[in-house]
């Protein structure tokens, strides 16, 4: 079959001259291509005799392979010469330095967080979570805040809708309904701290709708207002890494503890600079006290038996005094630049043994 012939020749020199992968793709669908050469005499075939379509057909199928494996082999040796170009052209010169990239901060709330935990966690306390999302009487019934109490109000506390029964759940406004679901489901003794989110409908300069809290639990049968004052004491001299810092507990009321009493801390504010330490100022850091007969029945424990401490911080406000931030609300503007300036090396986990700040 001259004509054949002539197809085979012509298809191996196209793929032979084929410079590229276009100019390759381009000769195989001349060849062997739906409207290729090859595949019109494929359909010519049903024409011949079954002896003649026999003979031909096997011809063509021969042409057909040869065609296909050249097509293969030019292929793979563009595709190398091409692998080969951009390796060389986009070479990378090892020894130049790496590029500048910006190294990331921990932000002070996780860091300050990271910090208290580490200082109560050499006391023997435990880290216990609850969820952000609470109902009435864990946020608090249980921790003896009556029906009319101003906390309960819409302009302090935000609620979901009414559920068919008639009540409502509300994004916790403190992290005490963590002590009382560690005092459902555990005997005493109990020692724990409850870090996490709070939400309150305030929002100025000192106050923002979410914020971040860290309460303690201690509930025994021995522990007094001692053991509640030496914890303190010894966490804020810790905390602010300084050698002496005067604390003050006034008396207050917290519907949850009795006797109650709010933390202050000794401070200098000589020449317009806030110094933590000895001084003739004082700063509240928190509320305290013991923990109140009826949130210990509500746990169901016995206050004739048991009784113990509790007391409360804000993370925030702890990290504005030990490093000097003027702003709550810069805390949650995603102002990089002031998370460079205040923020914290990656992976230096405060420890008290390594130093709890670099």
């Amino acid at each position: 079959m001259d004509q054949l012939d002539n197809i085979r020749a012509e298809a191996l020199a196209q793929v032979a001259q084929a410079q590229s992968l276009e100019a390759l793709e381009a000769a195989r669908v001349a060849t062997l291509g739906k409207k290729g050469s090859v595949s019109a005499l494929m359909a010519s075939l049903g024409k011949m005799s079954p002896d003649e379509r026999k003979t031909a057909g096997a011809q063509l199928n021969a042409v057909k392979d040869q065609v296909a494996e050249a097509i293969a082999t030019a292929k793979a040796a563009l595709e190398a010469k091409a692998l080969e170009e951009k390796l060389a052209r986009e070479r990378v010169d090892v020894t130049l330095p790496v590029r500048p990239e910006s190294q990331g901060r921990i932000h002070p709330i996780a860091q300050v967080m990271d910090e208290m935990v580490a200082i109560f966690a050499q006391m023997g306390f435990e880290v216990a979570e609850g969820p952000d999302i609470e109902d009435d009487f864990h946020n608090f019934t249980a921790l003896n805040i009556p029906a009319e109490h101003p906390a309960r109000q819409m302009h302090d506390t935000f609620y979901f809708g009414e559920k068919d029964d008639g009540s409502r759940h509300l994004l916790r406004t403190h992290t005490s309904p963590v002590q009382i679901r560690t005092m459902l489901a555990n005997k005493p003794p109990i020692r724990i701290i409850a870090p996490g989110r709070t939400y309150r409908c305030d929002s100025d300069m000192t106050h923002t709708p979410m914020f971040h809290q860290i309460e303690g639990l201690v509930i025994d049968k021995t522990t007094h207002m001692g053991h509640l004052k030496g914890t303190l004491m010894e966490f804020v001299t810790t905390f602010f890494e300084v050698d002496e810092v005067p604390v003050r507990f006034r008396p207050s009321f917290f519907p949850f503890t009795e006797p109650s009493a709010e933390v202050d801390i000794g401070c200098s504010r000589e020449g317009g600079e806030l110094r933590i330490g000895k001084g003739a100022s004082w700063l509240e850091i928190g509320g305290s006290g013991m923990v109140h007969p009826n949130v210990l029945r509500a746990c169901g424990l016995d206050p004739d038996e048991y009784q113990g401490f509790a007391f409360g911080m804000g993370v925030e406000r702890m990290a504005m005094l030990k490093y000097g931030i003027p702003d709550l609300r810069t805390f949650f503007d995603s102002d990089l630049r002031w998370l460079k300036h205040y923020g914290f090396v990656p992976l230096d986990v405060p420890t008290l043994s390594g130093g709890l700040t670099r």
